[in-house]
């Protein structure tokens, strides 16, 4: 399971961060906000690397926009091959998307917390954010989809709908490889 999420991740990753970079470019046109040097900052800072006194350099943005989505591409990715799938497992990776965001920025002193952040600009943070994580969401659950059902879909297929008087699978099940394509 594991070697096909990493993969599988990092594809989901690059694809989701190509479809967020893609929306951030149209609303940039509609609202004429300007490029954000905030990723290139972390790098730098992350890294050591002198940070330029206004803008940073393009590929450093880049590096860090799209090796930080193919990362945490990978964690979407596990989600789908455990069995969370869907528009209620994207939502919940969302979250985890902007806490990774925050994390590094607040660290590295690039960022603020986003309660102190002016509202448009949080808004626009947290859409950007969902589409990346909707978009990953979408590749992670179609890759995924082809090694057939994880572990939580044959849990919840023992007894359809909600109960709670169904037992774990037995872990030889929980880790049998189902409809895998090889």
């Amino acid at each position: 399971m594991l070697k096909h999420a990493v993969w599988q991740g990092l594809v989901a990753g690059l694809a989701g961060t190509a479809v967020m970079t893609a929306a951030e470019k149209l609303e940039q046109r509609v609202t004429g906000r300007p490029d954000s040097h905030v990723p290139a900052r972390v790098l730098a800072r992350l890294t050591d690397m002198p940070e330029a006194p206004k803008r940073q350099p393009r590929w450093r943005n880049l590096t860090m926009h799209y090796g930080q989505g193919a990362l945490v591409g990978v964690l979407r990715s596990t989600m789908a091959q455990a069995g969370l799938r869907g528009p209620w497992a994207s939502g919940m990776f969302t979250v985890v998307r902007l806490t990774s965001d925050q994390i590094l920025e607040n660290a590295t002193g690039v960022g603020a917390p986003p309660q102190t952040w002016p509202r448009f600009e949080l808004a626009v943070d947290v859409l950007h954010k969902t589409i990346y994580g909707f978009a990953t969401g979408a590749v992670a659950d179609a890759l995924a989809a082809r090694d057939g059902a994880g572990p939580g879909q044959r849990h919840a297929a023992l007894r359809p709908g909600r109960r709670s008087d169904v037992g774990p699978l037995p872990r030889a099940a929980a880790h049998a490889v189902s409809g895998r394509r090889r």
